[in-house]
């Protein structure tokens, strides 16, 4: 065995047969895609993000049923859903890789390379990125991947419940105070509304350390659900022949179940939400395989599995799109539109790219953003263009 090919002689830096893919993840990133867009247009780019810790009037009508439905259903359950289909993609490399000498080498660079992309996409385009925390994430769990079962189980267990019992916990990073939230929503409506490019890149810089307390709220819960989802690849789970897949159907409807009465009838409860958030997000994710798994229904979502393999440039593209929708240097609708107008939005975006993405890769192997990061990390350019 060469350092170029993995542990089936196959060189891990071409692109991957169709055939070979699992389609369930690609399918599920494709739909977290959504979520991840409504939420960041609803709650970051509509208005201010720290708007939800000041008194505020309720929006009314269908925008109030809107906003309830997002935050039961959708708001931090597409971000941990994310979370753990990241630690199924770097189960994925670390397998692929096989022993090649150079596999903690790649995987250090890979990890390295998504950090340099969420650092530009944190400071020239938008602040709440994701990407850094998890490239940061990604270097705390990738030991942990060389160890045995057992180990990824306790890792992952002592970091959900070390999310679950931060309320009980000093606090390392406070939110600021009252006023000093009020001033800068007051800030943030003038200056992403009106402000020109480098005012609004001003600000945000300025802004990314209020973001540090949420960061690191969540940042638990992140580490925890990668090494889930790499257990769950290591498992079998993701795998169409395990026998595992018949009780895939129940253990959804237990999920999503629990996960719901903990959200709504627990949301109070100090536990509830967070717990519940991790439920709703494993329901989801098991309905989705479960359905993939299930060869009369599985082409109900073949419509998500492009988006999903081009989750990256959809990720960016979005932020993109979104800017020139609310801050100045675009059409300056920050603060200016409600949930209604926002979820409009979400659903032209989000069809738009369904329909770019099966379109792009009929004629690419890789999404634009996912090549350069291939290319970045393997040290050459994998084939891009399809014959």
């Amino acid at each position: 065995m060469t350092a170029s090919t993995d542990g089936k002689g196959r060189d891990p830096a071409l692109p991957l047969d169709p055939s070979s893919r699992v389609s369930s993840i690609d399918a599920l990133r494709g739909i977290a895609l959504f979520g991840v867009l409504a939420i960041n247009l609803e709650t970051e780019f509509r208005i201010s993000i720290f708007q939800q810790f000041l008194p505020h009037a309720s929006d009314q009508g269908l925008g109030r049923l809107i906003d309830g439905a997002l935050d039961i259903f959708i708001d931090m359950k597409a971000f941990a859903l994310f979370s753990l289909l990241f630690g199924v993609g770097l189960a994925i490399q670390f397998e692929r890789l096989g022993r090649t000498e150079r596999r903690t080498s790649l995987l250090v660079r890979r990890l390295l390379v998504l950090l340099a992309f969420g650092l530009i996409h944190l400071f020239l385009i938008w602040n709440g990125d994701i990407l850094t925390e998890y490239a940061l994430a990604g270097l705390v769990v990738l030991p942990f991947l060389f160890g045995p079962t057992w180990l990824m189980g306790s890792g992952c267990a002592t970091f959900l419940a070390l999310f679950l019992l931060q309320p009980l916990l000093p606090t390392l990073f406070p939110l600021p105070g009252h006023a000093w939230l009020a001033e800068h929503v007051k800030d943030a409506n003038q200056v992403y509304a009106n402000g020109t490019f480098p005012e609004i890149l001003q600000f945000r810089i300025r802004e990314v350390a209020a973001f540090l307390p949420l960061h690191s709220y969540v940042f638990p819960r992140t580490l925890g659900l990668f090494l889930l989802g790499a257990l769950s690849w290591r498992m079998g789970l993701f795998d169409r022949s395990s026998r595992m897949t018949r009780w895939l159907w129940p253990a959804a409807a237990f999920l999503i179940g629990g996960g719901l009465i903990l959200t709504v009838a627990l949301s109070a409860h100090r536990y509830g939400g967070p717990a519940g958030t991790i439920l709703l997000a494993l329901g989801y994710a098991a309905l989705v395989v479960a359905i993939e798994a299930t060869t009369t229904v599985r082409r109900w979502l073949r419509w998500a599995e492009p988006l999903g393999r081009m989750a990256f440039t959809n990720y960016i593209m979005q932020s993109i799109i979104l800017g020139l929708v609310f801050y100045g240097y675009g059409l300056g609708l920050f603060s200016k539109l409600d949930p209604v107008a926002g979820l409009a939005i979400v659903l032209t975006v989000y069809v738009a790219q369904v329909m770019f993405s099966r379109l792009w890769l009929d004629r690419f192997h890789y999404g634009p953003i996912e090549w350069l990061w291939r290319a970045l990390m393997y040290g050459r350019a994998p084939p891009f263009r399809k014959a």
